[in-house]
């Protein structure tokens, strides 16, 4: 049914507890109750994470990396008076123009839009693909298979200059013990210093999760600084604590 990481139907499953964490409302980061998200990978604590943050007011979001780009999340209330654009690398199966949803295919490092254009700028679990290895899921394009692990610095940077002034971006990445997974790479603390003093935020927000055995649990820094990830295309079919991708997740409210 589903249960299992990466098996027939985990996907569904997966997206039915996320709809049904969005549509119960609110999201207890503070305190997540026990056994939330049981072996599920990180999109279960960054999407309701995200949308308990996002204010519903009018204005331009961009969407960087195109992680929204799914029928049941861009119906959320918060995004229905935005005008959405998402800016990935390569095109999708899925779309949605009909919605007056703008699609530019780029490179995070160089975006396509002029200064101080977006009210919001959404970036999960993107960053960490940034200059590596993007021929392994996202294209074809053997310019794309690259090694550059500090890349990820120039595109917080974009990102800053696309915001207005006092606009937000909401970004998460997977934290703990530094990695290179080759197609992706894990933040440890000083990582994601880095990243926050490049975007130079006027405020700054920061929310740490970590998986357990049984679930996923509000955590820190601190707690979490040896967090691994599992890597469904290396390591075993099934870990022992269930882990379905990152064992910990760093998810940052960040202020321009």
């Amino acid at each position: 049914m589903g249960s299992r990481p990466w098996s027939r139907g985990y996907a569904e499953h997966k997206e039915a507890e996320i709809v049904k964490c969005l549509v119960d409302g609110g999201f207890p980061a503070e305190s997540l109750p026990f056994g939330f998200g049981f072996r599920l990978d990180e999109r279960i604590i960054e999407y309701p994470w995200l949308f308990s943050r996002l204010p519903k007011a009018s204005g331009i979001l961009l969407d960087a990396g195109s992680t929204l780009n799914q029928t049941y999340l861009l119906s959320q209330p918060s995004l229905r008076a935005k005008k959405i654009h998402i800016c990935t690398l390569a095109p999708e199966t899925e779309c949605h123009w009909q919605q007056g949803i703008s699609y530019l295919f780029g490179d995070l490092r160089s975006l396509p839009y002029r200064n101080k254009l977006f009210d919001w700028v959404i970036c999960i679990s993107t960053l960490e693909h940034v200059g590596m290895d993007n021929t392994r899921l996202y294209t074809q394009d053997p310019a794309r298979r690259e090694s550059a692990r500090h890349d990820y610095l120039q595109a917080v940077a974009e990102l800053h200059r696309v915001l207005k002034p006092g606009g937000t971006l909401y970004a998460s990445i997977p934290y703990g013990r530094s990695a290179d997974h080759g197609w992706l790479q894990v933040f440890d603390s000083s990582a994601v210093d880095t990243l926050v003093k490049t975007f130079a935020p006027r405020r700054n927000k920061e929310f740490i999760f970590r998986y357990h055995p049984d679930g996923w649990r509000t955590s820190s820094r601190g707690d979490s600084v040896e967090a691994t990830y599992f890597d469904v295309h290396t390591d075993a079919a099934d870990a022992p604590d269930h882990a379905a991708a990152a064992r910990a997740v760093c998810c940052l409210e960040l202020q321009k």
